[in-house]
């Protein structure tokens, strides 16, 4: 540590060629930092569950264009066709599709009135094959049987009197204890009661970055409509060979046309293909600085060796051995780096408060800095070890002729 002196009153007289590299390793630690959070963060919203038995599951829409086209009865052939494909465990149609970016929210609430406090749902209207065709859990209550399904139609379009709800849904409204909605006349519309027959464990809305995503409820009002999606789930093995049988199947019948066949897997592939864009960039981002950084240490190190020959020649004709010699510019290396550090810390802290205000980021766990900083370090030091050992390996001799 002897040396400590000598190298701050160097970089005091140098004080260009120092500072440029700690304000480069700042900006690096910065960025670093922070982009490493942010993939994190995107992973762990990636790698929620929709609920869903999603490798087994897909989709089916179609549109009827004819004007006769009879849209109960084929519905109705529809669902009897597809539940006794072999391979199917079940099947109900559905108004949208989880993770999909489209879809029905309304507010629900505990009291009637225009101004009553409640929460934003997704709505999903099914039948009552719901439960088995999406693979979703039922934790509490009853699911719904074949005398509360109504169909919905332009001109019927009443709210149903019973609803199952997600348990996110169910601890907004009664934060106490999800079990408390049991049971509990909730009102949508502001005045259109509906009991809570049951909630389920998880069930995502269609908008991944809501933040309500978790809060869903279970409509038994299929829509009656010329376009129909049904959701169907599979034994496991048999998603993609029944894709294309019951495609072709429901393409037989005269007056609509298949819109969209597309198993889960595609929709959540889809709906974080920006999370998944923005991730390999930001790694780019960090393979990038960190190569550069390593590379401006590697060439600043090295302008000093290369400038300071004579005084390493002097210091080793004064019994000074290679290790010394390395070791000196190795404690320069991490001073600078410290210097560096300090600055990236502070900006780094900076640069999150900024994310969190502008895009509702979570803050940024302080073992993140630790970590970014050893990360630094070690950096600087395996960067600088080169430079190092070929001033080490200066003689005294050749320092003097150079001079």
């Amino acid at each position: 540590m002897r040396d400590l002196f000598p190298i701050l009153k160097i970089i005091k007289k140098q004080k260009t060629a120092p500072l440029l590299l700690a304000l480069q390793m700042a900006v690096t630690l910065m960025v670093i930092v922070n982009a490493a959070f942010i993939i994190t963060d995107r992973n762990r919203l990636m790698e929620r569950s929709s609920g869903l038995d999603e490798d087994n599951i897909f989709y089916i829409s179609s549109t009827a264009y004819q004007d006769d086209y009879a849209l109960e009865n084929n519905l109705k052939n529809d669902l009897e066709m597809i539940r006794n494909t072999l391979g199917v465990i079940d099947a109900t149609p559905i108004n949208a599709i989880p993770l999909s970016g489209g879809g029905w929210s309304m507010g629900l609430s505990r009291t009637a009135g225009a101004n009553s406090d409640g929460a934003g749902s997704a709505m999903y209207m099914v039948d009552e094959h719901a439960l088995g065709a999406l693979g979703i859990s039922l934790i509490a209550g009853e699911f719904f049987n074949a005398s509360d399904i109504k169909f919905r139609t332009r001109t019927n379009n009443n709210w149903p009197p019973v609803v199952v709800i997600t348990k996110a849904l169910a601890l907004e409204l009664f934060p106490d204890d999800y079990n408390e909605a049991l049971g509990e006349t909730i009102y949508i519309e502001d005045n259109d009661p509906m009991v809570i027959k049951g909630i389920v464990d998880t069930l995502q809305a269609p908008w991944n970055g809501w933040s309500g995503v978790e809060r869903s409820a279970l409509i038994p009002t299929p829509l009656l409509f010329k376009s129909i999606t049904y959701m169907i789930r599979t034994e496991p093995g048999q998603r993609d060979l029944l894709m294309a049988q019951i495609e072709n199947k429901m393409s037989k019948t005269p007056g609509r046309f298949i819109r969209r066949v597309r198993d889960m897997s595609e929709v959540r592939k889809r709906s974080y293909s920006f999370h998944s864009a923005t991730n390999s960039v930001l790694l780019a981002v960090i393979t990038a600085l960190t190569v550069v950084t390593g590379l401006g240490i590697v060439g600043q190190a090295s302008f000093s060796v290369n400038k300071r020959k004579k005084q390493i020649g002097t210091r080793r004709a004064l019994g000074a051995n290679k290790g010394q010699i390395a070791g000196y510019f190795m404690l320069e290396n991490a001073v600078i780096t410290s210097f560096g550090i300090v600055l990236g810390l502070i900006a780094s802290i900076g640069l999150n408060m900024v994310l969190v205000e502008a895009f509702s980021l979570p803050r940024l766990p302080w073992h993140y800095l630790v970590i970014g900083s050893v990360v630094l370090y070690i950096l600087g030091q395996l960067a600088v070890a080169y430079p190092a050992q070929r001033a080490s390996a200066v003689s005294p001799a050749i320092a003097t002729r150079s001079a």
